[in-house]
């Protein structure tokens, strides 16, 4: 089975192919700038590179969020467009399990305002959620991406989702926020709700 796999949703915009738990190839690009100009073609030279035509793969693979609200809004329009045009099948997870797996452990992110995403996997999993304070132990994304390749690990995690039959569990594509954008609190802010 091939995988393609993409995370837009961090700092780093990252593209992964696996092919059978085997890594053929990953990409790494900062994501400042228009993550909409770097997506199509990391995919395409990751592609190019690994000798692997659109036609073979198998399953796409993408985040869901919570990050950059622009960021998850692309990778998911770009993944779900080339698998729709391939009639492949799309798995769409948060960012946290694609970089936590099937392990126990908290995921702590930056959400910025002095506050951080948070989502517990395990025996008292707590989906992404804001707290005020990262609990200790944690596994902060910001070291994890940095020695990682998100995208690789979506892929990994892709395919021991298909492995167990679970896809038709990470078919829905909409993005994780945990919160409003900035610009949706000024408008609320703004109409007084």
């Amino acid at each position: 089975m091939i995988i393609l796999a993409a995370d837009t949703s961090l700092p780093l915009l990252s593209v992964a192919l696996l092919r059978d738990a085997g890594l053929l190839g990953a990409i790494a690009l900062e994501g400042k700038g228009s993550r909409n100009e770097k997506l199509l073609p990391a995919i395409d030279w990751l592609l190019s590179e690994s000798g692997v035509d659109r036609h073979e793969i198998d399953l796409f693979a993408v985040t869901r969020g919570p990050g950059s609200f622009t960021g998850v809004r692309i990778g998911l329009a770009t993944v779900q467009g080339l698998a729709l045009a391939l009639d492949k099948p799309v798995c769409a997870m948060s960012t946290h399990e694609a970089i936590a797996g099937d392990h126990p452990v908290t995921v702590v992110d930056d959400a910025g305002r002095g506050e951080f995403y948070v989502c517990r996997f395990g025996a008292d999993p707590q989906p992404p959620h804001l707290a005020r304070e990262a609990p200790p132990g944690a596994l902060y994304v910001s070291h994890f991406m940095q020695a990682q390749n998100v995208a690789a690990c979506c892929a990994w995690r892709a395919a021991e989702i298909a492995a167990a039959g679970d896809l038709s569990k990470y078919a829905d594509a909409t993005p994780i926020y945990v919160r409003l954008a900035e610009a949706e609190v000024k408008l609320q802010q703004r109409s007084g709700g």
